[in-house]
């Protein structure tokens, strides 16, 4: 298994990707998973692969056309950053493995953050946040709202309902300008959740995810490459790298890409979405192609056993280094406190990323750790 230098992207149609020419508002930029019983991981045994090369950094590309019909190689293997397990760590998970707290674990739960209210009122210069749970926000940025791995489904498949209520309902809602689709894990990409959508709403998705949505009859789906972006009413969607993997069946392991996104607005601002993620070194490449991130989106649970799950899911301190190999001045914690994923007891992400958060000596007010339901704008 291989991994590709940070300046090399996929194919489409016979050309690289990442050279395209943008095109203006309207268009689509260039640049260069928990599956469905929740989250693997990579085996224990075997070394995590090498890190590639460093690469120069040049400048985010140019936009690509919007709903681009492409080629894709059928598999992304090549962009794994650890191997999936193997035998031997499915077979130590089955002996010793937990997919739940103990009952200490659990007890928390009624003491979980809830406070939805009201979405603020934001004008077109403005950027909000609001956490609906799990790795679900409404984001508004330069006057588009935007869904980032909507899930408002009570249960997804192969795991227990969630414990927490969505933080907005759903008839409280703006008109949703744009979707961005992290990967293909359940918990991530819910198929009932989008089909409350109209099948014009512009979608993003990972390379090789398009044929998922046009199945589903969603007609303005844009699929991207690592590096690459796209442009929509004058907001960028850039597709960066992460360390996780896809699948959704028994036969397409690794056959649509994964990743985070980075928006930014007309005036600069950023939001940084890492989707789902372990820690690693695409965190500062992120940060240096695409500097003065103003807010990061980043996960904290679903990390232990921590052999299992280290090279796919951040710890909550790993998450907080995350947020400075980005330079990210602001931190909103997520991807907790809604399903029951793994075994660390269900308030503990919040309680450890305070305290990391605190030890690294970066102000308390830059730390979102909002209840779920609530909001926050720059």
């Amino acid at each position: 298994m291989t991994q590709q230098s940070e300046s090399t992207t996929g194919t489409t149609t016979g050309t690289t990707t990442g050279t395209a020419a943008g095109t203006t508002t309207g268009t689509a930029a260039g640049a260069p998973g928990g599956g469905p019983t929740g989250p693997a991981a990579p085996d224990a045994g075997p070394a995590a692969l090498p890190s590639p090369v460093a690469a120069p950094y040049p400048p985010p590309a140019e936009p690509r056309p919007l709903a681009e019909r492409r080629v894709w190689p059928r598999t992304f293997h090549d962009r794994l950053t650890a191997p999936l397990p193997g035998l031997k760590a499915m077979a130590r998970f089955a002996r010793e493995g937990a997919v739940r707290p103990g009952p200490e674990g659990l007890a928390d739960i009624p003491r979980l953050p809830y406070a939805p209210a009201p979405l603020p009122r934001v004008d077109a210069r403005s950027v909000a946040v609001t956490w609906a749970g799990h790795a679900s926000w409404v984001l508004r940025i330069g006057g588009l709202t935007v869904l980032t791995d909507p899930v408002w489904s009570r249960r997804i498949l192969g795991t227990p309902a969630r414990v927490t209520p969505v933080g907005v309902p759903w008839e409280d809602l703006p008109r949703v300008d744009a979707v961005v689709i992290s990967h293909n894990h359940y918990d991530h990409l819910d198929a009932p959740t989008l089909r409350r959508l109209p099948r014009d709403t512009p979608v993003f998705v990972p390379a090789g995810l398009a044929r998922w949505f046009h199945r589903r009859r969603f007609t303005r789906v844009t699929e991207l490459d690592w590096w690459e972006a796209a442009e929509l009413d004058g907001v960028r969607f850039d597709f960066v790298p992460s360390h996780h993997w896809s699948k959704r069946t028994l036969t397409d392991t690794c056959h649509s890409l994964w990743g985070g996104w980075v928006l930014t607005d007309r005036d600069g601002r950023r939001v940084y979405f890492a989707g789902d993620t372990g820690y690693g070194h695409w965190f500062s490449r992120i940060g240096r192609r695409y500097p003065g991130i103003d807010l990061a989106l980043l996960p904290i649970g679903a990390y232990d056993p921590r052999w299992w799950l280290r090279d796919v899911h951040c710890d909550p301190e790993e998450a907080v280094q995350a947020a400075q190999d980005l330079g990210a001045t602001r931190m909103a914690p997520m991807h907790w406190a809604t399903f029951v994923l793994s075994a660390e007891p269900v308030l503990e992400p919040l309680t450890r990323v305070r305290a990391a958060w605190e030890k690294a000596g970066l102000p308390r007010e830059n730390l979102w750790d909002l209840p779920v339901g609530a909001s926050r704008v720059l």
